[in-house]
């Protein structure tokens, strides 16, 4: 027995009428748009806390960020440091080898200028000449030069030491009137100061007062 549609509504082989289903009824609408308002609210609810995570995560990463730049501006520092600390111990170490040559450097020097004439063309004695040479190719190959000092030049207490002081001849007050030991530096250090005699002004002797006659006056 089938059933028999008339006007929108079903007639069953029962002969009871069943009204058509068209849709939701409008008291269903109400718990509906509640749930939506509820869903908007909890999606709001969640991007918020998301902004939150979001802007503790930055915050960390950039305390991180400015922990990591300060550990690596320190161990710059500290490789500076060490690099300069291990070149300063090598300026030291090249200093104090180079203070135990210079005398030797000195006594070759002295032997060299008081050798005889006859003596100079002898083979040991170019042998001497020669080793002399190449220990000062060697300082020099290092940085090392002779302080330069010529009679006249004014007293620096930086780069020589005053062993005598005496009147001369020709000279001012402060003047070098001779250099007693070569003196050498590395760089700008002074290694060994120059041994130097510094002049001092010799005053004109007070004349002697004559009377008219040419004759010295008497006293």
């Amino acid at each position: 027995m089938d059933s028999l549609e008339d006007g929108g509504e079903t007639v069953e082989e029962h002969g009871i009428l069943q009204p058509e289903t068209t849709g939701e009824t409008p008291a269903s609408s109400a718990p509906q748009e509640t749930t939506v308002a509820e869903a908007e609210v909890s999606l709001a609810e969640q991007v918020e806390a998301l902004k939150k995570e979001l802007e503790a995560a930055r915050a960390q990463a950039q305390e991180y960020l400015e922990g990591w730049q300060r550990e690596r501006a320190a161990f710059a520092n500290y490789r500076k440091r060490v690099e300069a600390e291990r070149a300063q111990f090598a300026a030291e170490a090249t200093a104090l080898f180079i203070r135990k040559i210079l005398p030797i450097m000195d006594d070759l020097e002295r032997a060299l200028q008081t050798l005889p004439d006859n003596l100079r063309h002898l083979t040991w004695v170019e042998g001497v000449a020669l080793i002399y040479r190449k220990l000062q190719l060697a300082l020099e190959s290092e940085g090392v030069q002779p302080i330069e000092v010529k009679p006249g030049d004014l007293f620096d207490p930086l780069l020589h030491e005053a062993v005598l002081y005496e009147p001369v001849e020709g000279f001012e007050d402060g003047q070098i009137a001779e250099a007693l030991q070569k003196g050498y530096r590395l760089g700008e250090r002074v290694l060994r100061p120059t041994l130097v005699k510094v002049a001092r002004k010799v005053e004109p002797a007070p004349q002697t007062p004559t009377d008219e006659s040419g004759g010295e006056a008497s006293t």
